[in-house]
């Protein structure tokens, strides 16, 4: 079953529900075609990418995204050590394209929003449901995820990992957003088995992205709302972030802090 639910039996049904959107995979294109479109611009295929990745990760005894999600390192460091990883491993790769040390604005340039899925974004929060992003991110990719998901609308919520010190699966970072919403219900739409899971320990309801149309459909008996049928007739072939952008950017509450995922 493609969706994780608090109650697999029993849907949200029509009551008011906070839905968290996660950024990377789910409001951004899948992640493969993000690591493809980074070869393209850098010539670091995915599989370079992903090894040094996890060289940094072993050397630093964590996650590697986790310092720069945790706001403890800079991106300059972290793009240094990744750097570092990738002469080490591959010492014949050619890395004048890749300006590691600002890696985010190679990361995310050309991409654009998952339509399908902001469109739901929009269709959540007409149908009365607060609408929130619950994200694993770096400091200084704000502005260009910010950019993404402009063509999405305004939400009412958004925590970044990177502001409040605590990142997902963490515990803390659900009791966060529990309490900054007032809805009883909560619902995480996360591509990554272990988010969904903390999710649930949480006491929320999650659905585990693996395409549009199955999470569409998850969404549609987990709210009570006709999601899929709607995207099917009304949402474009594709998305721009500068088509129909709205200039104001989402108002989170204190302590919520502003607007992934991850290479």
């Amino acid at each position: 079953m493609n969706t994780i639910r608090h109650d697999p039996a029993t849907a949200v049904g029509k009551a008011t529900t906070t839905v968290w959107f996660d950024f990377g995979g789910v409001l951004s294109p899948p992640l493969a075609e993000l690591y493809d479109n980074y070869w393209q611009s850098t010539g670091v295929a995915p599989e370079q990418l992903r090894q040094a990745l996890d060289d940094v990760g072993a050397d630093l005894g964590t996650n590697a995204l986790a310092p720069i999600e945790l706001g403890t390192m800079r991106q300059h460091e972290w793009g240094g050590r990744l750097r570092s990883a990738l002469v080490r491993r591959f010492p014949n790769l050619d890395l004048t394209r890749a300006r590691l040390e600002d890696f985010g604005e190679q990361w995310f340039n050309g991409v654009e929003v998952n339509p399908r899925m902001a469109a739901a974004v929009q269709r959540i929060r007409a149908a009365g449901h607060p609408v929130g992003i619950l994200t694993n991110n770096v400091a200084e990719w704000e502005p260009h995820w910010r950019r993404i998901i402009a063509a999405a609308g305004e939400v009412d919520f958004v925590i970044d990992s990177c502001r409040v010190g605590v990142r997902k699966p963490d515990p803390a970072i659900f009791q966060l957003a529990t309490e900054l919403s007032p809805t009883t219900h909560h619902t995480l739409i996360d591509d990554l088995t272990e988010n969904c899971s903390a999710a649930i320990a949480a006491g929320w309801t999650a659905v585990r992205f693996q395409n549009n149309a199955q999470t569409l459909s998850e969404l549609d008996s987990v709210l009570g709302i006709s999601l899929k049928r709607t995207d099917e007739r009304n949402v474009p072939t594709w998305i721009s972030a500068s088509q129909g952008a709205p200039q104001s950017s989402p108002a989170p509450a204190e302590g919520s802090a502003s607007p992934q995922h991850a290479p």
